[in-house]
C-alpha cells in the first residue's frame, strides 16, 4: 500500500481525499475524504480574473487541507485545478500561494486530461458488472465546465466543454448579483440553449449515443439522487452507485428550477452551497440524458478525485 493524498480544486469546490493505494490489486482504501464550498470561479465567466474573496476562501480550505495530509502522513501529493483556475488571467497569483501552503505546485490540466481522472475513478470499480452494459459514458458536471468521456475499459474518446452549474447560473440566472428566484422560463430556456450548443460540440469528437450505461459525477448529479431517495440528510453510502430514472430526474429538475431559494434550501440533503447553482446543474444533467436516449443514470461518488488518486499511487 501507498498512502497518497489528492486535491481537486474546481469552478465551485476544492476536495480532498486521503487513501492507501495498491495498485496491483486495485484497491484504494479511503482513509478522510472532505470537500469545501469556496465558489473559486466567482465572477470568472464575466472579468476573468480569480476574485480576492475567492482566493481567500479558497487558501482557508488549502491550510486545513495541509494539517489533514500531515496528519495522516501521505507519502505523495498531487493536487490537481481544473475550470476556473485553468480560465483566469491570475492564476499565477493562485499558483504561488497554493504551492506555499500545500508545498506543491497545482498542475492546471486540461479538460481533456481531466476528463481522463474522472473516467479512471468513476469506472475502475465498475469494470467487472456484468448488469452494466458497455460502452461507458461518464459525465463529470461541474461548476464551469462539463467533461464527457466514452470508453470499455480504456478512454476512447473526451472532450470538455464550458457549461457547469456555477457557469449557467452566473451567465443566465444572476441579475445585480442576486440569482433570479426562480427564474423565467425565457432564462431556463438561454441554459438550455446553451447546453444543446455545448453536447453538439462534444459530439464532434466524442460518440456520446454509443454509450450503454451512463454514469454521472460531481454534485449536481449526487445531490440529485439524494432528492430521488429522499434522504434525510446526505449519504454518500446510498448515493453510490444508486439509478435515477429519466422521469425522476425530469421532476426533480422541473421542481428545482421553479422552486425559490428557501424551499432549495429546505431539501435535507441540500448542501448550502449548492442552493443557487443546482438547478442549472440538474437541467446539464437532463439535457444530457435526452440528447442521448439514457433511461437512468448510474451515480457515482467516486471520479476525478479517485483518479487523480490513482495517478499518484
Amino acid at each position: 500500500m501507498t498512502r497518497v493524498a489528492a486535491v481537486d480544486c474546481g469552478t465551485n469546490s476544492i476536495r480532498l481525499l486521503v487513501a492507501d493505494a495498491n495498485p496491483g490489486t486495485g484497491e484504494l482504501v479511503e482513509l478522510d475524504r472532505r470537500m469545501t464550498i469556496v465558489r473559486l470561479g466567482q465572477g470568472v465567466d464575466r472579468t476573468g480574473r480569480l476574485a480576492p474573496e475567492a482566493l481567500e476562501r479558497t487558501f482557508a480550505a488549502c491550510r486545513e487541507y495541509a494539517e489533514v495530509v500531515k496528519e495522516h502522513g501521505a507519502e505523495r501529493l498531487r493536487f490537481v485545478a481544473t475550470s476556473a483556475s485553468r480560465d483566469a488571467e491570475n492564476r499565477d497569483e493562485f499558483v504561488r500561494e497554493v504551492l506555499d501552503i500545500l508545498g506543491v505546485e497545482p498542475e492546471v490540466i486540461s479538460g481533456e486530461q481531466e476528463a481522463e481522472f474522472s473516467f479512471t475513478g468513476a469506472t475502475k470499480e465498475l469494470t467487472g458488472r456484468a448488469d452494466l452494459a458497455r460502452p461507458f459514458l461518464v459525465v463529470d458536471i461541474g461548476g464551469g465546465s462539463t467533461e464527457f468521456v466514452v470508453g470499455d475499459d480504456h478512454v476512447r474518446a473526451a472532450r470538455s466543454v464550458d457549461v457547469g452549474c456555477v457557469r449557467m447560473t452566473e451567465r443566465h440566472l444572476l441579475r445585480d448579483g442576486v440569482v433570479a428566484d426562480p427564474p423565467s422560463e425565457e432564462r431556463i430556456a438561454a441554459i438550455r440553449a446553451d447546453v444543446e450548443a455545448a453536447l453538439d460540440l462534444a459530439e464532434r469528437t466524442v460518440p456520446l449515443r454509443e454509450a450503454r450505461t451512463l454514469v454521472g459525477l460531481a454534485g449536481s448529479v449526487t445531490t440529485v439522487s439524494a432528492i430521488a431517495q429522499d434522504l434525510p440528510a446526505y449519504d454518500s453510502a446510498a448515493i453510490h452507485h444508486s439509478r435515477v430514472s429519466h422521469d425522476r430526474v425530469r421532476e426533480i429538475t422541473e421542481r428545482l428550477l421553479h422552486s425559490t431559494h428557501a424551499e432549495r434550501a429546505a431539501i435535507p440533503s441540500m448542501h448550502p452551497g449548492r442552493v443557487d447553482v443546482i438547478g442549472a446543474g440538474a437541467l446539464v444533467l437532463l439535457a444530457i440524458m435526452e440528447r442521448i436516449g439514457a433511461e437512468e443514470v448510474v451515480v457515482s461518488e467516486h471520479d476525478i478525485l479517485d483518479g487523480i488518486a490513482w495517478s499518484v499511487a
